[in-house]
């Protein structure tokens, strides 16, 4: 049975002449608004809070989830950064000793002519000295 205002009201004026005003007015404030029904029991209370902790550990559990797949694409995107770099520095490498080996072949290459130039000054000294001698061989005769 619904309980309505109307009937509640009835239920007050019953008590009014039974009991007298001020009493009825006490027991009617303690009665609840609404029916039985409605009025929540510990026990409803105590299942409540058991429901909305489990709500509260799968929420829980889909943060550890997601911070798990997010660690696993970082984890990914580090390992890719890595090779990437790793094989950067390789080319770098080789690009280094490629640079090194060139100058390695030009300094073979100024060794060879600074060698042809001092027997190249060498001749030219000797040649001068020739010249010298013979022109004061023709200036003494």
């Amino acid at each position: 049975m619904a309980i309505s205002e109307e009937s509640r009201h009835h239920l007050y004026q019953r008590l009014e002449n039974v009991l007298g005003p001020e009493e009825a007015t006490v027991l009617m404030q303690h009665l609840p608004p609404v029916g039985w029904a409605d009025v929540a029991t510990k026990r409803d209370l105590d299942a409540m809070e058991e429901r909305v902790g489990m709500r509260f550990d799968r929420v829980d559990q889909h943060f550890v989830d997601v911070e798990s797949r997010w660690d696993e694409r970082f984890s990914g995107m580090e390992r890719r950064w890595d090779e990437r770099v790793t094989a950067m520095e390789r080319q770098w490498d080789e690009r280094f000793i490629a640079v090194g080996q060139r100058f390695d072949g030009i300094e073979h290459r100024l060794d060879d002519f600074r060698s042809l130039l001092i027997s190249l000054m060498g001749v030219m000294a000797v040649l001068f000295a020739a010249m010298a001698g013979a022109i004061v061989a023709a200036v003494k005769i």
